[in-house]
């Protein structure tokens, strides 16, 4: 699932949007997304799902985008009524949420979006339906979406074990040794065929068995599995939650469905806790455990890696001072000899920081607690 669909249930409109320009139809999409055909591989998946659902459903009109959801503005998403989510990935999912969280005023009910959010990972599937700055958000679980552990340089250099290891160095570094001025696509195939090939070659170097061309692409574009019948349960959960939020006919779901579809057809809800000290619906600093002794550096690395941050470019700020900025290069050049300075030599234990990312619209605020 990798659309988000904001709709316009009084005007019948609706619109698609995939959350990357490069989001076509390739031919592995066939056999788990129903809107597509044969005919229809290369083509942008949103002008296809909205002219599909177009032909199927008269009387409905329906305007496509293809571009990333980041490129739009707040004016944008504030002429919905309700927002719907089929995103790949929980960075495009933290931004949505941030961004409809952003957006609300207190003074002007029109400006609450209630974002239904649905995603599935092989007999897995969830839903959930998010009312911005009232219920528990995305942020509030972000732990439950722990970033993939990343295997060393050294083994993949070195020691491979496993046919994962041998793409994974055909991609990181026989590419760049390769191919310097060529930067690396996942969507072409004759890229992707280059890297099942040198991975080839590197398993039966170290009598590794067990690479495949579907894994290949599965590794480079970090494809999860998905299975047809659990995308129609989870894409069915989430209509039923929109349809019940435009005609009130039925209460809504609070707040999560859960589906495990390898124990059988079940399912189960719950409500959510919404945290006081989420970064987007919590007024409180989330308080995270660090030693003082570490480098400002290996702090800012370190929060790509925690399951409660997961910020990839951060820059950083007290109510002082600037620790470091990352963005524009004159204040780069100035924040940068605090890097490998000692957190207890620029902050005091118990001390609120504020952190930037430039995949945000927002700023997450965090009380550091020292060991």
């Amino acid at each position: 699932m990798s659309s988000i669909w904001a709709s316009y249930f009084t005007q019948n409109t609706l619109r698609v949007a995939p959350n990357t320009p490069t989001d076509t139809i390739d031919i592995s999409n066939l056999n788990r997304q129903f809107l597509f055909r044969e005919s229809d591989v290369g083509k942008p998946k949103a002008e296809v799902a909205a002219a599909f659902v177009e032909k199927r459903v008269k009387g409905v009109k329906i305007t496509p985008y293809v571009g990333k959801i980041q490129d739009k503005d707040e004016d944008y998403y504030m002429q919905f009524k309700i927002i719907v989510c089929g995103l790949d990935s929980i960075e495009a999912r933290r931004w949505i949420n941030s961004t409809l969280a952003g957006m609300v005023d207190a003074d002007d009910p029109e400006s609450l979006k209630p974002l239904i959010d649905g995603g599935t990972e092989g007999f897995k599937g969830q839903s959930r339906v998010i009312l911005p700055t009232l219920t528990s958000c995305i942020e509030c679980q972000l732990d439950m979406h722990a970033p993939r552990a990343a295997v060393p340089l050294c083994t993949i250099a070195t020691i491979p074990r496993q046919p994962q290891h041998c793409i994974e160095w055909a991609h990181q570094i026989a590419w760049q040794e390769k191919w310097k001025d060529e930067p690396f696509d996942s969507d072409n195939m004759e890229h992707i065929s280059w890297i099942y090939g040198a991975a080839l070659e590197r398993s039966k170097q170290f009598s590794i068995p067990g690479v495949t061309f579907q894994m290949a692409q599965g590794v480079v574009k970090n494809i999860i599995p998905a299975i047809a019948s659990t995308n129609a349960i989870i894409a069915a959960s989430a209509t039923s939650e929109a349809f019940k939020i435009a005609t009130s006919c039925n209460p809504y779901l609070e707040s999560y469905m859960m589906y495990a579809g390898e124990e059988g057809v079940y399912t189960y809800t719950f409500n959510a806790e919404q945290k006081p000290d989420c970064p987007v619906c919590g007024n409180l600093a989330r308080k995270i455990e660090v030693d003082p002794e570490t480098s400002l550096e290996s702090f800012i690395e370190s929060l790509g890696e925690r399951a409660e941050a997961q910020l990839k470019k951060p820059s950083l700020r007290t109510e002082e001072k600037t620790l470091y900025q990352r963005f524009p290069p004159q204040l780069e050049e100035q924040t940068r000899c605090n890097l490998p300075l000692k957190l207890r030599e620029l902050v005091s234990d118990g001390q609120e920081i504020a952190i930037s990312d430039p995949a945000f619209a927002i700023d997450f605020r965090y009380k550091l607690v020292f060991k």
